[in-house]
């Protein structure tokens, strides 16, 4: 299915180092003391809005993107399909003006609605691994990842580790809803925060045609949703005064919420059909199902409570065993789960506990970025390290109840549905996991280069040599300098990085002249990143103007978008995301078209960290054989880059 975007975007959201990683913040990141407050929201009347390029500028930066891409007649008739678009009798300043129009009625950013709209809620297939965005969380120390975890049932490190993390996480919904969450910036320029205002209580929800969202700021909701043997628990973490309950009191609330369904499910001859289930599958199948549910007052009260909690926490208990202690199974688990069972896929935020206290994330794409949300998690993971100090009881905390769904046949057979969907999507995908001990980032930077960008040019070069010709390649820049800022599309792809990879074998090529071609790259790939980061990027102006397209006539005029190099430069077959460091959060995310890869990678300091995803229908994708090839390149690439020092 096309959508304006020709398929979803990147799962992950992070860019080159001109952006910024996901990292824990390295201060004190909030408090409740007022004497040391700093405003979460204290610069947002600083930042400046989302500029809107010139027709002229984003149609140069678009056609140099497609050169390395067609032949030269496939160029020549993309170069007019441009220029007629652009020019005073096309139909591209009339879009220019009506999003001109846009900007100005919008409240922050003319980009904010159509990004949301058109990336998220308009898509039909499944959330579920095709938008869904997962990571592997490092090992606590404390909750050490080994020893014997039963199938079946809860044990202590499982749910000691859980509620420990609740607790951080709480502090930090507290922190936001406070307004002492410190505000991020770069290098002096303050970042935009509010998408920070939507990581907690908020979920999607499937609507016919296109979703919805729903969001409390402040998120005052008192309860998170615990999913537990496929069933939906509602366990209060605040009392009715708004008082947080201690990690004493979560972690006993997490084993009365899974005792009552033990109970719950050992009075029932066979278990109910999952509803949760149903947001594994097709968003009209789930939008149907859901309408059907609503008709019963039960079920309406059942949804609100699952909407309104503020994260969801998955207790996986029913897991194969490998999955439990091999990370590369790990991560595979939290980006499909058990074909889409203990998951609740609409949540902005799930923990997920494996039963040797392994802790995974998988994450609603639509309101947040995962650098904002991976911000808050690489928090979480900084602060359950040490001793903590527990907080006083609070009283008259409510106890947990499993949710009750009142089903009809008709929502039977739609769950059905959605579990096949959900089983034909997890059996169709591979997921693994590179590790390059060699170097890291160190190294790198004693070339003087940008880790980032030798990695994407690293990548540019392994996909010709795997498969002899150039990849359109996603990497996400940061928009948070401006005002409600989401992303940008940095293509990697360039006629620079195709001269390198082009020579990068060739034995009639020097060694010189090769770094010659690489730095030509890796320049070519800073200019576009930098680009990106300061709104002149090409992918978001150009779906701003498709968006204004108002019928079918004007979108036969709009040649630019129906040149076939329009969809060809957006058939990323390299989805790629930057989230370093990588010792402490280990992305994951599928590929975006059938006949790609999806890699996500960080740069540690002596090493280099990647996951790497394909659709095993696929006749042209080997993630094993690619894992392979580019290891070889990045080993090359050291060979060259030494023996260039000794010279």
């Amino acid at each position: 299915m096309l959508s304006l975007l020709a398929q979803r975007p990147a799962a992950f959201c992070t860019g080159s180092r001109s952006v910024l990683s996901v990292t824990a913040r390295s201060r004190s990141n909030y408090t409740t003391d007022s004497s040391q407050q700093v405003s979460t929201f204290a610069n947002q009347n600083k930042l400046p809005r989302l500029p809107i390029p010139t027709l002229k500028a984003t149609a140069t930066r678009y056609l140099k993107t497609l050169r390395p891409l067609l032949d030269n007649s496939e160029y020549a008739r993309a170069e007019r399909a441009v220029s007629s678009f652009i020019s005073s009798s096309g139909l591209g300043p009339v879009l220019q003006r009506r999003l001109q129009e846009v900007d100005r009625q919008a409240p922050a950013s003319w980009l904010e609605n159509i990004w949301v709209q058109k990336a998220y809620l308009e898509w039909r297939e499944p959330n579920y691994i095709n938008a869904n965005w997962a990571a592997l969380l490092a090992d606590n120390p404390n909750f050490p990842a080994v020893g014997d975890a039963p199938p079946g049932q809860p044990t202590g490190p499982q749910l000691a580790r859980a509620a420990r993390l609740i607790v951080h996480l709480l502090e930090a919904n507290d922190a936001i809803n406070q307004g002492t969450l410190t505000a991020d910036s770069q290098r002096g320029t303050p970042m935009c925060m509010n998408q920070f205002k939507w990581q907690f209580g908020t979920s999607r929800i499937a609507r016919p045609g296109c979703d919805g969202l729903v969001n409390q700021y402040p998120s005052t909701a008192t309860h998170i949703l615990v999913m537990y043997r496929d069933q939906t628990i509602e366990v209060p973490v605040y009392n009715n005064a708004g008082q947080r309950a201690s990690l004493v009191q979560i972690t006993s609330q997490l084993l009365q919420a899974t005792r009552r369904v033990d109970d719950l499910l050992a009075r029932q001859a066979q278990p109910q059909p999952s509803v949760a289930n149903l947001t594994a599958g097709n968003r009209d199948n789930w939008a149907n199902a859901r309408q059907i549910l609503e008709k019963d007052t039960a079920n309406v009260e059942s949804l609100a409570k699952v909407d309104s909690a503020l994260f969801g926490v998955c207790l996986d208990v029913n897991v194969n065993a490998k999955d439990i202690y091999d990370p590369e199974r790990s991560v595979a688990l939290f980006t499909r789960s058990n074909s889409g069972c203990n998951r609740w896929f609409d949540k902005a935020i799930q923990l997920i506990v494996l039963g040797n206290g392994r802790v995974g994330v998988n994450c609603e794409h639509t309101p947040a970025d995962a650098l904002t949300t991976g911000s808050l998690l690489m928090e979480a993971m900084e602060k359950e390290t040490g001793i903590y100090k527990d907080t006083a009881s609070c009283a008259e905390l409510a106890e947990p109840m499993p949710i009750q769904w009142n089903i009809t046949p008709e929502v039977v057979k739609l769950i059905d549905n959605a579990q096949k969907e959900a089983g034909a999507l997890a059996g169709n995908l591979r997921m693994l996991l590179g590790n390059m001990t060699q170097y890291g980032a160190q190294w790198i930077k004693t070339l003087g280069v940008s880790p980032d960008a030798y990695f994407q040019v690293a990548l540019q070069a392994a996909y010709f040599r795997h498969h002899g010709k150039p990849a359109p390649t996603y990497e996400t820049s940061s928009l948070r300098r401006f005002l409600h800022g989401r992303t940008e599309t940095i293509r990697s792809c360039s006629e620079e990085s195709l001269a390198f990879s082009k020579v990068f074998d060739d034995k009639d090529v020097s060694l010189k002249k090769k770094l010659q071609y690489f730095q030509q790259a890796i320049a070519a790939h800073l200019e576009y990143s930098k680009a990106a980061s300061l709104g002149q990027g090409v992918d978001r102006h150009l779906l701003g103007l498709r968006a204004q397209i108002q019928s079918p006539e004007e979108a036969e005029k709009a040649l630019l978008f129906q040149d076939p190099s329009y969809i060809q430069s957006m058939s990323f077959a390299m989805s790629t995301s930057n989230v370093t460091p990588g010792e402490k959060f280990r992305g994951a995310f599928a590929p975006v078209i059938p006949d790609g890869y999806g890699i996500n990678y960080a740069m540690d300091k002596s090493d280099l960290k990647f996951s790497i995803s394909e659709w095993l229908s696929s006749p042209v994708t080997d993630a094993t054989a690619f894992r392979e090839t580019i290891y070889k390149t990045l080993s090359d690439l050291y060979d060259a880059g030494e023996y260039a020092k000794r010279q």
